[in-house]
C-alpha cells in the first residue's frame, strides 16, 4: 500500500482536522504517525498588551489541542508521535515534514463557501504550492474510501506520477480506478470549433489509452472517462455522481514569484471535490 513508512497530520483543532487525523489513523493502519501543533511565534512588544509570559499565554491553547489530540489518538498511541512547534504553519509543517522523511501529509479542508473554496488560500494551499511532498486533503466531515478512485489524467509528466501513485494504492486495495480527461472547451463552443473540438477529443483519447496500457503493465484495469468542460467542476461533478471515494491529481512544483498565483486545476478540484483528493507533487 504504497510506502507510507511516516505520515504527518498537521492539526489545529478545527473539525476538518480532527476528522483528518480520525482518518489517517483508520486509513493507514500500518504507518507510524506524526501529528504537528503549530502554534505562532510571537516577535512583537509584549509590554505594549501588558502580556509578560507569552509562554504561559500560549501553554494553555496548545495543552488543550494535546489532549484533543491525544483523545482522538486513544488506543493508537504506539504508533504516534505529538509535537508542537512555533512559527508559520505552512513553513513548519513542510520542515518537519522534510527533517523527518514523511512520505505524505494530510490536512483536512473546512467547508468553506463555494467560492472561497475555489480560491483556497490559507495554509493548506500554502502547502501543496511549496511543498515536495505528496498531500492527501480531506474535506470536513469526508471519509477515506479506497473503493472508486479516480485520477485525472492529462497525459502531463505530474497527471502520470498521480496515475502511477492511484494504480499502486489501486491495486493494494483492489479498487475500481478510473482515469477522466477532460477537453476544456464548453458544449456551446462545438458547433463554432468543431473541427478543433474533434482533434482535442482525439488528443484525450489517445492519452487515455496511454493510461490504459500503463495500467495494463501494472497487473490494474483501467477504466477510463472523457468529459468536456471545465475540468476541476467537470472531475469533481464525475466523483459526486458516482460516489468516488478519493480523487488523484498532479500538480507542478512552482518557483519564484509564480508561487504566489494559486488557483491551479488541482486546486480547485480540492476546494470543489465532496471527497478526499491526494496531491502527487514531481520534484
Amino acid at each position: 500500500m504504497g510506502n507510507y513508512s511516516k505520515i504527518l497530520v498537521a492539526f489545529d483543532g478545527s473539525e476538518s482536522s480532527r476528522n483528518a487525523l480520525s482518518q489517517t489513523l483508520s486509513g493507514f493502519e500500518e504507518s507510524w504517525i506524526k501529528v504537528l501543533i503549530v502554534v505562532p511565534a510571537y516577535e512583537g512588544e509584549l509590554e505594549l498588551v501588558g502580556i509578560h509570559d507569552i509562554q504561559s499565554l500560549l501553554r494553555g491553547p496548545t495543552e488543550e489541542l494535546t489532549q484533543e489530540a491525544r483523545e482522538i489518538i486513544g488506543s493508537e498511541s504506539a504508533r504516534v508521535n505529538i509535537d508542537v512547534v512555533k512559527g508559520e504553519a505552512f513553513e513548519r509543517i513542510i520542515d518537519v515534514a522534510d527533517d523527518e522523511s514523511c512520505t505524505l501529509i494530510v490536512m483536512g479542508r473546512r467547508g468553506l463557501h463555494r467560492v472561497e473554496r475555489m480560491l483556497m488560500g490559507g495554509v493548506t494551499a500554502k502547502v501543496i504550492v511549496h511543498s515536495s511532498t505528496d498531500i492527501l486533503v480531506i474535506p470536513r466531515g469526508a471519509k477515506i474510501s479506497w473503493d472508486d478512485i479516480i485520477v485525472a489524467a492529462d497525459g502531463s509528466a505530474y497527471s502520470k506520477k498521480a496515475l502511477k501513485k492511484a494504480l499502486d494504492l489501486g491495486k493494494s486495495h483492489g479498487s475500481n480506478v478510473t482515469g477522466v480527461n477532460v477537453v476544456d472547451m464548453h458544449p456551446e463552443h462545438y458547433a463554432e470549433a468543431a473541427e478543433v473540438v474533434d482533434k482535442l477529443d482525439i488528443k484525450a483519447k489517445t492519452v487515455l489509452e496511454k493510461a490504459v496500457a500503463d495500467a495494463k503493465d501494472e497487473d490494474v484495469e483501467l477504466k477510463t472517462q472523457l468529459l468536456h468542460g471545465d475540468p476541476a467542476g467537470e472531475i469533481t461533478g464525475y466523483a459526486r455522481k458516482h460516489n468516488a471515494g478519493m480523487i488523484f491529481v498532479g500538480s507542478r512544483g512552482l518557483t519564484g514569484l509564480k508561487k504566489i498565483f494559486l488557483g491551479s486545476v488541482a486546486e480547485k478540484v480540492i476546494g470543489l471535490s465532496p471527497c478526499a483528493v491526494y496531491v502527487s507533487r514531481q520534484a
